[in-house]
């Protein structure tokens, strides 16, 4: 795992990865990111922005299969590949992602406004991780408070608190401006990755291409 707060003595580089947790390509980037700094060696800090694939997503969900078939044009026979390939590299990178034909897409917004309160826990980056096990691996509902708290609670934070969080949409507003923030910013794909602010890379790269990246830009 790459150190969220890395030693500031070690004058890590910079990190910004604006994501959504229901998107794959999102954990698959992060961990290809996360082996690059290990074979690197650099230190770097990551900071975590939302993103909303799907903003307008009703509280039901979507069949996750009619979904892309809906949003990308796939057909089944498509899905299930792009999903046969996407555990493969998940299992690479040491991931599970557990698809199955009853899965659904989610809205998830709530799920950021939750990473918003972690942030100021410092515990964002350990909800990150519990929110993409817990769609992708476990199948769960994120947009559920219940299992929203319960990955909370896996983050080393109070379920409680998170449940009340999320009761009175306290974060929506800042969540809401902080991803207007990145939109603004040309940013219409995830992951996007900003290097020390001085290079983005959109969509997951691979492990050799981040790890040039952080040489390239590593004032070592």
């Amino acid at each position: 795992m790459i150190d969220p707060k890395s030693d500031a003595d070690n004058q890590p580089m910079r990190i910004d990865i604006i994501s959504d947790v229901v998107c794959p390509w999102c954990i698959i980037g992060y961990k290809q990111l996360e082996k690059a700094q290990a074979a690197t060696g650099i230190p770097v800090v990551v900071y975590w922005h939302p993103f909303e694939l799907n903003p307008e997503m009703a509280e039901a969900g979507e069949d996750l299969l009619d979904h892309v078939a809906r949003k990308y044009g796939s057909t089944r026979e498509q899905s299930q590949k792009a999903r046969e390939r996407l555990a493969a590299l998940g299992a690479e990178l040491g991931f599970t992602f557990n698809y199955a034909d009853d899965m659904r897409m989610v809205n998830s917004f709530r799920a950021h406004q939750l990473l918003h309160w972690a942030a100021t826990q410092e515990r964002q980056h350990q909800l990150k991780m519990a929110l993409f096990s817990a769609y992708f691996t476990d199948r769960k509902n994120i947009d559920d408070p219940e299992v929203l708290a319960a990955a909370a609670e896996a983050a080393g934070l109070d379920p409680a608190e998170a449940k009340a969080v999320l009761a009175d949409a306290r974060f929506a507003d800042q969540v809401k401006k902080h991803a207007a923030f990145w939109t603004s910013r040309g940013v219409d794909g995830v992951p996007t990755m900003q290097f020390d602010g001085r290079q983005a890379l959109v969509g997951a790269q691979g492990v050799e291409t981040y790890a040039m990246t952080l040489a390239q830009l590593s004032p070592r």
